[in-house]
């Protein structure tokens, strides 16, 4: 039988129990050769635990944690020695014979819808680490991969197709499994996997943007969803964004977003050609504080771009959405708002643009934060905003007279 250890032995990342356990500098412990995966393969700068950016890349060994969960494995024997055999190999899950019948049946059937319902409800919720072992070991993300990739050939196989995502979006991806990244990284699975995503119906438009989310969290598929993708692709993604009814559709597709934006300049031309500014423009207003800040992070991307400073100058109202989350929101909200204004008002500086953020209210805003405490990489930039465009502002009654000293220029 299983061995039930305690939570605390497990990694964050593979849930597995450490055998060699060393904490970051954010006090979370993880197994060393995970944690040297997150930092060295995947170029991850941030605690896979808490997100928080790491400035130290230090590892510590916690020989105290080693010693206890070593202490506990051999208390555990005396009392149940038939324990150890469970750590040591992968054990056939009490669902081996009907998983490997089903998955059998899916390959040999022409019909495979049935048999892949059947291979869900089996599976269930993939809660047990036993039955995820089994069912790779037995072959079944190649079975499943295939079905995937048939939609290539034949979009009438789209009802196999969705059933087939509707259990590999389930998937727990770990690091310690590279069989699975190898399989749902191949070119023509996540070609067709963007089929499903732009024909597909809701449920595996879902699947499909669930999986590449959980892709995208891990790194290994910005490079994949970038090449050969078309403007539809990113017209998609958009859509989902804007789904008012499936928030976790949404969600998934801001979180890949970022991703694909994050790691590749080209894409953002793409995503802006596709409506990109003036779609998240739109949702901005009545975002909550998590969306609003994935929001304004990606707007600050796509303004990174001659072509997205641009949109959000024409859109009439991109400076006044942008503008009202200031000091709104949260100090990440503020201080990518700030980031987007400095890239207008920096690059764009038309007499319309630096008039219209005095009448919308950034200029008032941009004073308020130089009275702040705190941000003070926020408020450098601010100041530069100001110098640059005092000249302007000063003719204005609301613009102190006082700050004209204090920013050093001359009446």
């Amino acid at each position: 039988m299983e061995v039930d250890y305690p939570e605390d032995f497990r990694c964050p990342i593979s849930k597995e129990v450490m055998k060699d356990p060393v904490t970051v500098s954010t006090g979370v412990t993880y197994e060393r050769k995970n944690i040297e995966k997150w930092f060295l393969n995947y170029k991850k700068t941030t605690c896979p635990a808490t997100m928080q950016c790491l400035h130290s890349f230090d590892l510590t060994p916690n020989h105290t944690l080693q010693r206890l969960i070593q202490n506990w494995q051999l208390d555990n024997k005396k009392t149940n020695p038939d324990s150890q055999s469970c750590s040591s190999s992968p054990q056939p899950s009490i669902k081996h014979d009907e998983m490997v019948s089903l998955l059998r049946a899916i390959e040999s059937s022409p019909f495979k819808v049935t048999p892949l319902k059947k291979l869900r409800s089996v599976l269930g919720d993939w809660s047990s680490t036993a039955t995820i072992m089994d069912f790779i070991g037995s072959g079944g993300i190649e079975v499943l991969v295939k079905i995937v990739i048939q939609v290539l050939v034949d979009f009438d196989d789209f009802r196999a197709c969705e059933e087939t995502l509707g259990i590999l979006h389930h998937l727990p991806l770990q690091f310690e499994e590279d069989k699975m990244f190898d399989q749902l990284s191949k070119p023509d699975c996540i070609k067709a996997m963007t089929v499903m995503l732009q024909r597909g119906n809701a449920d595996a438009r879902l699947y499909a943007i669930t999986i590449f989310q959980k892709l995208a969290k891990s790194n290994m598929i910005s490079n994949c969803l970038i090449k050969d993708q078309g403007i539809d692709f990113f017209k998609s993604l958009l859509e989902l964004v804007s789904d008012e009814i499936c928030s976790k559709a949404s969600a998934c597709a801001l979180e890949v977003l970022i991703e694909i934006l994050g790691s590749s300049k080209k894409s953002r031309l793409k995503a802006i050609e596709a409506g990109a500014i003036c779609i998240l423009l739109d949702l901005l207003p009545d975002s909550n504080r998590s969306k609003c800040e994935k929001i304004l992070l990606l707007i600050k991307l796509l303004c990174e771009n001659a072509e997205g400073r641009l949109a959000l100058v024409e859109h009439g109202l991109g400076i006044a959405a942008v503008t009202k989350k200031l000091l709104h929101v949260s100090n990440v909200a503020t201080k990518l708002g700030v980031k987007i204004l400095w890239l207008i008002c920096n690059f764009n500086p038309t007499e319309k643009v630096v008039e219209e953020m005095m009448i919308c209210g950034s200029v008032k805003k941009l004073l308020a934060l130089m009275h702040m405490d705190g941000i003070s990489s926020t408020k450098e930039r601010v100041k530069k905003m100001l110098k640059l465009h005092c000249n302007s502002w000063k003719r204005y009654p609301c613009f102190p007279v006082e700050l004209k000293e204090y920013l050093g220029l001359e009446n």
